[in-house]
C-alpha cells in the first residue's frame, strides 16, 4: 500500500461555493486548519460576476428569500451579509413587481400571491389574468371541504384540485418554471412552500393558506418584494466570505479537480508533526485531485463535500455509500442566462415591471424568464446611467437546442417588453451557462436526500453540504451549511467526531 504523509491540514472543504464558503468559514473561525479546493478558477460557484458593457453584474444569482428568520429577526442570508459587515448594503427590490406573458397577452402578477396561488382570486389583477370563469372555479377553494385521503405533495395537484386547470396553467406553472425549472405536477410542496399544507389545515382553504403565509412573513405587498439583494451585485457576499476566510488562514487551491476522497489508516506519528485534534477513529482522510493533470494528495482529519449533484453523489458513492441507482434521481438542470446592456430610454418607464415570467405556449418566445435588472434594482440604475439598461433572459436548455444569439435575446426581449427593440441599441451582450444549476425540489427528492444524510452522519468525519441536499436557493443552501458546519467543527475541535 502507497504510505501517506501526515496529516497537513485539519478539514479539507471541496467545493468553493457559497455552501463550501460557509462551511470553511465556520471550521476556520473554530480554530482548525481548512484547505478549500475547486475546479474552478474564481470560487463562489453560481454567485457569480462578468463584465457587460463596463457594468460589473451578477452572472448567477442576483438575489436570496427574505424567509427563514423568526419573527422580527433577519433571514440566514441577511443576518451572514450582516455579519461580514455588509448589512448596510442590503437592498429591495422595486415594488413595481413582475408581470406574465400568456399566449393572449401580458399582464401583472396577482399582489397577494405565492408562488402564483392567489389568495384573492377574485381580485381585479386576478381576473385580468384568469378572467371571471377562471377566477370563479379559483373561488371555489374557498367552500370545497378540505378532505385528504392521502398526504398532499405534488404543488401542481394541490393546485388544480383547489382551484382548477387556470391558475395553474396561467399563473403557477409560469412562476414554477422559471424559479425551479421544473412543471409544478413534480414538485414537492413542502420544499417550494414551506408551511403551505399545515396553513391549509388551518385555514380551510388553500387561498387562506397563502394569505396567512403572506401575512406570517410579513410581504402582503407587490409579488416577488419577498428577496433581498446586494447595493453592487450579490457577488459582493462571495467576496466578502472569501476574505474572512483568508483572513482566518484558510488556504484556497483553485484549478484543483477533485477525483477522490475516504478515510486512510492513521501512520504513526512522526516526532516534530504539528498535532491535529483526533476524531477518535483511527484514522485521516485522503483526498486526490489533479493540477494540470499532476496528482495531488492532501490528508486531513475530516472532508466536508459542498459540490454540485453529480459530483457529490459520485464522491459519495465512491465511499461505499449507497445512492441509489442513477435514474432515480432526477436530471440535472442546465440554464443559460443571456445578458443584454441596451441604450433605449422607452425602458426607463418600466413597461414590464421589474421583469416577465413566461407561461407555456406562447409563440416565437424561446425564453422562460426576463428580469428587467435596472428596473428591478435602483443601484443598477444608478450605475448605468440615464436611458441605458441591463437586461437578463433565461433559457432552459432542456427546451432550447442551441445557445440563445444576440439576435433571438434581442427579439426575445422586445416581444416580452411590448416595445420593438433595435440592434442598434444593443451595447453589450454576454451568455452565462449554469449546468447541474438547481437543486431539485421534485416530489420524492427529500426522502431521497435523507437515506443518504442518514448514511452521511455515520461516517466519522464526513459532513455533505449545499443546494442538493438543503434546498432551491441561497436562504435554503446557508439555513443548512452554517449551523451544520458549526457544529462539525465544535465536534471536531472537542473529539466528538
Amino acid at each position: 500500500m502507497t504510505e501517506i504523509d501526515p496529516v497537513d491540514t485539519d478539514v479539507v472543504v471541496i467545493g468553493a461555493g457559497v455552501a463550501g464558503l460557509v462551511a470553511a468559514r465556520e471550521c476556520a473561525r473554530k480554530g482548525l486548519r481548512v484547505t478549500v479546493l475547486d475546479a474552478a478558477e474564481t470560487p463562489g460557484g453560481f454567485v457569480a460576476t462578468h463584465t457587460v458593457d463596463g457594468i460589473r453584474l451578477d452572472s448567477g444569482a442576483e438575489s436570496f428569500a427574505t424567509r427563514g428568520g423568526e419573527k422580527g429577526k433577519p433571514g440566514p442570508v441577511a443576518s451572514l451579509i450582516a455579519d461580514l459587515g455588509l448589512g448596510d448594503a442590503i437592498v429591495t427590490p422595486n415594488p413595481r413587481g413582475a408581470w406574465v406573458q400568456l399566449p393572449d397577452g401580458a399582464a401583472p402578477l396577482p399582489k397577494l400571491s405565492l408562488l402564483g396561488i392567489p389568495g384573492a382570486p377574485l381580485a381585479d389583477d386576478v381576473r385580468r389574468i384568469l378572467g371571471w370563469r377562471g377566477s370563479l372555479r379559483a373561488q371555489l377553494d374557498r367552500y370545497i371541504p378540505l378532505l385528504r385521503v392521502r398526504p398532499e405533495t405534488d404543488l401542481g395537484g394541490i393546485v388544480r384540485r383547489r382551484m382548477g386547470q387556470a391558475v395553474l396553467d396561467r399563473l403557477v406553472t409560469p412562476i414554477v418554471g422559471g424559479v425551479h425549472s421544473a412543471s409544478p405536477t413534480v414538485i414537492d410542496v413542502h420544499a417550494v412552500a414551506p408551511g403551505l399544507t399545515k396553513a391549509m389545515t388551518n385555514q380551510g382553504s388553500l387561498s387562506g393558506a397563502v394569505l396567512a403565509l403572506l401575512e406570517e412573513r410579513g410581504s402582503k405587498v407587490a409579488a416577488g418584494s419577498a428577496v433581498g439583494g446586494i447595493d453592487g451585485g450579490m457577488f459582493r457576499l462571495v467576496e466578502a466570505l472569501v476574505a474572512d476566510c483568508e483572513k482566518f488562514g484558510v488556504e484556497f487551491r483553485m484549478s484543483t479537480a477533485v477525483q477522490s476522497t475516504g478515510p486512510f489508516p492513521l501512520p504513526e506519528p512522526v516526532e516534530g508533526n504539528r498535532p491535529s485534534t483526533s476524531s477518535g477513529n483511527g484514522s485521516r482522510w485522503v483526498t486526490t485531485a489533479a493540477v494540470d493533470d499532476e496528482p495531488v494528495q492532501i490528508t486531513s482529519q475530516a472532508v466536508v463535500v459542498a459540490t454540485s449533484f453529480r459530483t457529490g453523489l459520485a464522491l459519495l458513492g465512491g465511499l461505499g455509500l449507497d445512492t441509489g441507482a442513477p435514474e432515480s434521481w432526477p436530471e440535472p438542470a442546465s440554464v443559460e442566462l443571456a445578458t443584454l446592456v441596451v441604450d433605449d430610454s422607452r425602458l426607463d418607464a418600466a413597461p414590464r415591471g421589474t421583469g416577465v415570467l413566461v407561461a407555456t405556449g406562447v409563440p416565437g418566445i424561446q425564453a422562460k424568464a426576463l428580469t428587467h435588472a435596472t428596473a428591478k434594482w435602483n443601484w443598477l440604475a444608478e450605475a448605468a446611467g440615464p436611458g441605458r439598461h441591463v437586461l437578463r433572459l433565461s433559457y432552459d436548455r432542456d427546451v432550447v437546442a442551441q445557445s440563445p444569439t444576440r439576435a433571438q435575446a434581442l427579439a426575445d426581449a422586445g416581444a416580452l417588453l411590448g416595445l420593438a427593440l433595435e440592434e442598434s441599441s444593443v451595447r453589450g451582450f454576454d451568455v452565462t451557462r449554469w449546468n447541474d444549476s438547481l437543486a431539485f425540489a421534485t416530489v420524492g427528492h427529500r426522502a431521497r436526500v435523507e437515506a443518504v444524510r442518514a448514511q452521511v452522519d455515520a461516517v466519522p468525519g464526513l459532513l455533505v453540504v449545499g443546494a442538493w441536499m438543503a434546498g432551491t436557493g441561497l436562504a435554503a443552501t446557508i439555513a443548512q451549511s452554517r449551523p451544520a458546519a458549526s457544529d462539525f467543527a465544535f465536534e471536531l475541535r472537542t473529539g466528538a467526531r
